[in-house]
């Protein structure tokens, strides 16, 4: 897994937009793309590409280039979006929205001639001589990169309007429907294709292929501001602090995206102080932070009685005491409500004993895991036999686990394994198989199983070719 540094991340809620535009959606004529998803270079890398053309024949197909050179299918596409500046994404979208090409096992001649539709018009005949230059599967997305960058986005950025006369702000009608884009994204697309219905089904491919939404308990580095954010409840909650971090998080389960991925999710509440720090209350009271929840003291003498440091304790707002739920009370009778790893000096066994309950861990992976930087102390049976026995405890959500010697992959969310259904979805989610924790199936089955993870949804698309004015 490519390391990436950690970047303390200031996030300012109210300049990151709510997004326009969710998979859930119905169809906004008026907003088909934003203009960050259209343009986004790095939004797959050239070997991304080359794993999602396996879906389809375009896996091992080749062609020659506009220079000369023979190159495969995914370095056609991923040369042409560096050099227009467009989305990878983009481009397959369009491909497969034209002509089916990304997932047909077996393109015809003419699909791959016409890959993007460029050139053809509605009353146009494909073997016009006019045409012949753009016929090709290399010549079709080299011309309609160039269409787009050198025409139809120049245009809107210099006078705010393309060569057909769409631009935002500006209402047009399209199949007797009056329509009003809001963007440049939409805008061209629009002007490539002026119907409803391709363009609907532009922005169901898009959706079925990277509209996903990443499992709760995901952590996702922003590529560019190294910025690392925790999904949970479909929000990105921003972590602004390098203490908070590396006091609840495995550093091994961050995925780097996209500031266009990550814009898709409403920010949640920041997670800002570090897992078991002292705040103190405008009221004077006392709270344990433990993740998402916030214990009180009883009394000073709980306080003291457990060895905490008043010189820990930081005063703050409700504000920001208000973000955590209130949990049970810390008495003099709570023990160890900050956990501990307590060994079993006769077994060898491990256990994390918190709130005066024990919790078998059952593998040297879920250790390492969860608890990679804490201290092990041993202890006599009988000091263990005092707790009673509680739950296993289980890999950290967002992680990616397997049993060793089985194909199948789950990633952990929300203390469920749900099961990743193809190697496509893997890397399509920005997964590597470095971050795959192998164990033992004991270790595994601790997890219920949840709902699958795909980019697909289990339905059939309804991709025609649409004849257009490109």
């Amino acid at each position: 897994m490519k390391k990436l540094s950690f970047l303390v991340l200031l996030a300012v809620v109210g300049s990151i937009p709510s997004p326009l535009f969710a998979a859930d959606a119905t169809f906004n004529p008026y907003f088909l793309l934003s203009d960050a998803d259209m343009t986004d270079t790095e939004s797959m890398s050239l070997t991304d590409v080359s794993r999602f053309l396996t879906r389809g024949g375009l896996a091992s197909y080749t062609d020659t280039d506009i220079d000369g050179e023979d190159k495969t299918a995914s370095e056609l596409i991923w040369n042409a979006a560096q050099e227009f500046e467009l989305s990878p994404k983009f481009l397959l979208t369009l491909l497969q929205r034209e002509q089916s090409l990304v997932e047909d096992p077996t393109p015809s001649d003419d699909q791959l001639a016409w890959a993007m539709g460029y050139a053809v018009c509605d009353d146009c005949s494909k073997s016009d001589p006019r045409i012949q230059k753009f016929k090709g599967f290399a010549s079709q997305v080299h011309y309609a990169a160039a269409r787009i960058r050198e025409s139809y986005l120049t245009d809107l950025e210099e006078r705010g309007y393309t060569e057909t006369g769409v631009g935002p702000g500006i209402e047009i009608t399209i199949d007797n429907t009056t329509v009003v884009p809001v963007n440049f994204a939409t805008s061209s697309l629009y002007t490539y294709t002026p119907h409803l219905h391709g363009n609907e089904n532009f922005v169901s491919i898009w959706e079925r292929w990277f509209g996903q939404e990443f499992p709760t308990g995901s952590l996702l580095q922003d590529k560019d501001t190294g910025g690392i954010w925790l999904i949970q409840n479909n929000e990105r909650r921003p972590i602004t602090s390098r203490a908070a971090f590396f006091s609840r998080f495995n550093v091994n389960t961050v995925v780097a995206v996209s500031g266009t991925t990550l814009a898709s999710y409403p920010i949640g509440n920041a997670i800002s102080f570090p897992n078991y720090s002292l705040l103190r209350s405008p009221g004077g009271t006392v709270y344990l932070l433990v993740d998402d929840t916030r214990r009180g003291f009883t009394s000073q003498e709980a306080f003291r009685s457990l060895g905490f440091n008043p010189d820990e304790i930081v005063d703050v707002s409700w504000d920001d005491l208000n973000v955590y739920t209130e949990a049970t009370p810390i008495s003099v009778e709570t023990v160890y409500p900050q956990g501990a790893l307590l060994q079993d000096k006769t077994t060898g066994g491990v256990f994390y004993v918190e709130n005066g309950e024990k919790h078998p861990i059952v593998s040297r992976e879920i250790l390492a895991n969860r608890f990679a930087d804490q201290t092990i102390v041993p202890v006599d049976p009988e000091n263990l036999e005092s707790y009673p026995r509680a739950e296993e405890v289980g890999f950290a959500d967002g992680t990616l686990i397997g049993v060793t010697g089985s194909p199948d992959i789950f990633v952990v969310s929300e203390g469920l394994r749900r099961p990743i259904l193809d190697e496509v979805t893997f890397f399509t989610y920005g997964w590597s198989f470095d971050q795959v924790v192998w164990t033992n199936e004991r270790s595994v089955l601790l997890h219920p199983l949840g709902e699958a993870v795909s980019t697909d949804l289990d339905q059939e698309e309804d991709d025609v070719e649409i004849a257009t004015t490109h």
